[in-house]
């Protein structure tokens, strides 16, 4: 298993205080190893991102909801998911990996509604994890059935690699990184093209994460802020935030928290949109505010 670098240990409050009710719409869980093992051929693990450390980073950050992403680490076993939104409580929501309809019958899967999973995320083909044909159709009657969102995660070079099988989804659909296009390609860029094109259907929505991996010019990644311009531009009530801690399959040292949040402020045009941003968009879309 390859050595990736694990997150900042001593993350610290952005320079602007967050509003109210704020939502990190991603984030992983891992750990302890003793209770939750990994899947064998699991691509990475990070047993010390616990919930209770990823709480406690919430809490230095000033956000109070949060979504727990399902690691590709366990495969379709959501113990660690399943535990973490129980002791963080009714303001976190869950996203399930895709793995689960390949593995669990539909009692699994009610259970892991009745704790809080809302979506069901379909990763990259390098960690492993993927669906063809039949099952891909099943896949996605199981989640229509359930009444959950699709999510799913650009290839490293880009989602418009990846993103054919789900354009004409009739169900809601989170882009995640971006789309994770290059910001040196400007407006020609594909992915950028793809996304902007998506989000003229209005069940498509985008995830603002990734910031330090989307960037080609290096901290403080102001590359990237045309491309959150483009983006708010194009469906400011459909883009939402992600930290993404802690941050997996890093090869250079994760960014601080604190650094993070303080790109998003000078990359949102104005207090509204990062209300609706950081509060309204993403209250709307995991449901927080039915």
């Amino acid at each position: 298993m390859t050595v990736y670098l694990p997150f900042d240990p001593a993350p610290r409050a952005p320079k602007t205080a967050l509003p109210p009710m704020s939502c990190d719409s991603q984030f992983h869980v891992l750990g302890p190893v003793d209770r939750y093992p990994v899947r064998p051929g699991a691509v990475y693990e990070m047993p010390s991102a616990t919930i209770e450390t990823a709480l406690k980073l919430h809490a230095t950050l000033g956000i109070t909801r949060g979504v727990i992403v399902q690691p590709t680490t366990y495969g379709a076993d959501h113990a660690v998911t399943v535990d973490g939104l129980a002791l963080a409580g009714p303001n976190y929501r869950g996203c399930a990996n895709a793995a689960v309809f390949a593995e669990k019958d539909d009692r699994y899967l009610q259970r892991l509604h009745d704790a809080g999973v809302r979506g069901a995320r379909f990763t990259r083909a390098g960690l492993g994890i993927s669906f063809e044909g039949a099952a891909f159709a099943r896949t996605l009657d199981r989640i229509r059935a359930l009444g959950w969102y699709v999510k799913v995660q650009p290839e490293v070079d880009g989602i418009a690699k990846n993103i054919a099988p789900f354009e004409r989804l009739d169900i809601p659909v989170l882009l995640d990184h971006m789309g994770r296009p290059d910001p040196q390609a400007g407006g020609d860029d594909p992915s950028l093209r793809k996304v902007l094109d998506l989000l003229k259907r209005g069940n498509v929505w985008v995830m603002l994460s990734l910031t330090e991996k989307v960037s080609r010019a290096g901290p403080p990644w102001d590359d990237v802020v045309p491309i959150v311009h483009r983006l708010i531009a194009a469906a400011p009530d459909r883009v939402v935030w992600g930290s993404d801690w802690p941050h997996p399959v890093s090869t250079k040292q994760p960014p601080n928290e604190g650094d993070l949040l303080d790109f998003i402020d000078r990359a949102l045009p104005d207090n509204a949109a990062r209300h609706a941003v950081l509060v309204a968009n993403p209250g709307r879309f995991f449901g927080f505010d039915a």
